[in-house]
Formats: C-alpha cells, sequence, structure tokens
C-alpha cells in the first residue's frame, strides 16, 4: 500500500515536469497574443508593482530633491565667500590705486613745484571729528626735525602749519582755523599782483576770506592766490585757492574776496612739510609815488598786512 502512494507521488511529480517543460517551451515562442494565465500573471504584477512603484518613486525623488537643496546650499555658501573675497580684493584693489595715485602726485609735487624748499612726507595720523575744521596730527615730531611754524602743504596747495611738537608727532592747525589769529599774508594773481590777508572762514560754503583789499582793485572769479611769504615763515608762492567771489567790506573802505580752497581738507592722508630756515621778508609792496595810483601800491596795505601777519609769524 505504501508503495502505490510512492509510485503515485513520482508520477505526479514526473507529469508536473512534463507540464511545466510544456508550458516553458510555449511560452518562450515570441506570440503576438499571451495565454490568459500569463495575461493575469502580468496584470495582476503591473497593478501591484503600480501601487508600490509611485510612492516608492515619490520617496526617492523627495530624498533625491533634498541632495540637490543641500548640495545647492553648500554651492552658494562657496559662492558667497568668493564674493565677500572678491570685494575684499576689490576694495584692497582700489586702496592701492588712490595711494599709488597720491604717491605720484606727491612725488611731482615734490620733484617740480617746491623744488628750492625741502620737503618732508608725513602721514595723518590722528582728527578729531570735534576739530575736524582745526586741527590734526601727523606721524613726525622733533626727532624728525619739525619745528613750530613750519608750513604744511598737499600737492594741491597749502592746508596749514605745524602749531605744536612732540618727540614723535606733531599737531598740525588747518588753515580753516584761521579765525583764532592764523592770518596769512596772500596775493592775488593777475594783470598786476593785489595783496591782502586771509584772516577769515566760511564755514557754511567752505570758502576762506580774504580781506584789506583795495577798493579800487579789479577782480574776477578763478584768480589765482596764493601765499606772499611777507611773514618770513610760510614760504612764498604757496597755492592757497582760487577766487570764487568778491563783496565789499562794511566800512566800505576795502573789499573782501572769497577763495576756495585748492587742497581737499575733508580728505587730508599723506601731507608734505616745508623745511626752510628763516628768511627776513623782501617782497613788500613799495610805497605810493605821488600821483600814482595802483592795487599794489596803496598807502597803509603794507603796514595791515605785515601788522595781521606779524603777530602770528606769517
Amino acid at each position: 500500500m505504501s508503495n502505490f502512494f510512492v509510485k503515485r507521488r513520482l508520477l505526479l511529480l514526473l507529469l508536473s515536469l512534463i507540464l511545466l517543460v510544456t508550458t516553458m517551451g510555449i511560452t518562450l515562442k515570441d506570440r503576438p497574443l499571451p495565454t490568459w494565465p500569463e495575461r493575469f500573471v502580468r496584470d495582476s504584477l503591473a497593478f501591484a508593482q503600480s501601487i508600490i512603484y509611485k510612492p516608492a518613486f515619490a520617496v526617492a525623488g523627495f530624498f533625491e530633491s533634498i541632495g540637490d537643496i543641500y548640495q545647492v546650499y553648500e554651492e552658494n555658501k562657496a559662492l558667497k565667500q568668493n564674493l565677500q573675497q572678491f570685494a575684499q580684493v576689490t576694495a584692497d584693489l582700489n586702496e592701492l590705486k588712490l595711494e599709488n595715485q597720491e604717491l605720484r602726485a606727491m612725488l611731482e609735487a615734490k620733484e617740480s613745484k617746491l623744488s628750492d624748499y625741502k620737503l618732508r612726507m608725513a602721514e595723518v595720523v590722528a582728527r578729531s571729528p570735534d576739530r575736524w575744521n582745526h586741527t590734526l596730527i601727523i606721524d613726525k615730531g622733533s626727532k624728525d626735525g619739525m619745528s613750530p611754524n613750519m608750513a604744511v602743504i598737499t600737492p594741491e596747495g597749502y592746508i596749514g602749519r605745524i602749531q605744536s611738537v612732540s618727540h614723535f608727532s606733531a599737531q598740525v592747525e588747518l588753515v580753516t582755523d584761521i579765525e583764532r589769529g592764523n592770518h596769512i599774508g596772500a596775493i592775488i594773481q593777475g594783470n598786476e599782483r593785489i595783496y591782502g590777508v586771509v584772516e577769515g572762514y566760511d564755514p557754511k560754503n567752505n570758502l576762506l576770506v580774504m580781506r584789506k583789499i583795495p577798493m579800487q582793485s579789479e577782480i574776477e572769479p578763478k584768480q589765482l592766490v596764493i601765499t606772499s611769504g611777507l611773514g618770513g615763515t610760510i614760504p612764498k608762492g604757496l597755492v592757497l585757492g582760487e577766487i570764487v567771489s568778491v563783496r565789499t567790506d562794511d566800512q566800505f573802505l576795502t573789499k573782501d574776496a572769497y577763495i576756495r580752497p585748492s587742497a581737499n581738507l575733508n580728505r587730508l592722508e599723506k601731507v608734505f612739510v616745508v623745511e626752510r630756515s628763516f628768511i627776513a621778508p623782501t617782497d613788500i609792496p613799495a610805497a605810493p609815488l605821488p600821483g600814482i595810483r595802483g592795487a599794489n601800491q596803496q598807502p597803509g596795505l603794507e603796514t595791515s598786512a605785515s601788522d595781521d601777519t606779524r603777530g602770528t609769524g606769517e
């Protein structure tokens, strides 16, 4: 009885193998219309795959998007760092260009404009905001040969004079602090030299005021104004600025000329200190001859200019 069941099982297994091989042989052939079991299996698998594939694809896309966002974030961060470095490099380059231009201008001024004077370059190291138009500090002192009343200039023109000196630094009194007694003998250049005294400053319009100009003097805008050197301390020929306008003074005795400074007093970084020994003033207007009138030969003008400059060292 047991042998019968064993043989029956072997027979069923053999028939199953024959059926499987036959089915495989049939399904391996290229057929335009598969059998219904194949269609059933294919459709079932396709339906199951569609249910699983869409969520899996969405999850995979989500994590892929997160990876892309992180990569974009890192690239953006790197680009920002490079942009900051580029901005710093650009700023450094602009500073070097400006410094190069300043040094070139100062070198040209030292070689050409003031060859008769010894110039010593100094750097502005301090400037108080509350005394912006009054004083500044330079990095040269008595050890460098600095002394009070030395003129301080830029390649554009005169800016002031040394007021006090320390061992390693000096305080410069600016030309805009002129109301405190820093009067300057000046000359208006033209067909004839017109003498006067710069003894005022208009902070609202940033203009120097030159007074004691004879009434008959003919002055036009854009005429150049230079130092006269009559005080013996400030050299002659340093550019102060150019005429902007002319008015009659309150007493209607002389004229006042308003001068725009040639030097940019708001941006002072490097300056020149003019070193020279004291030279007695020799270029003094001659006394007027009887019957002859001239803008630079007015009675009392020499006394006024020298009086205003004698007490200030200029």
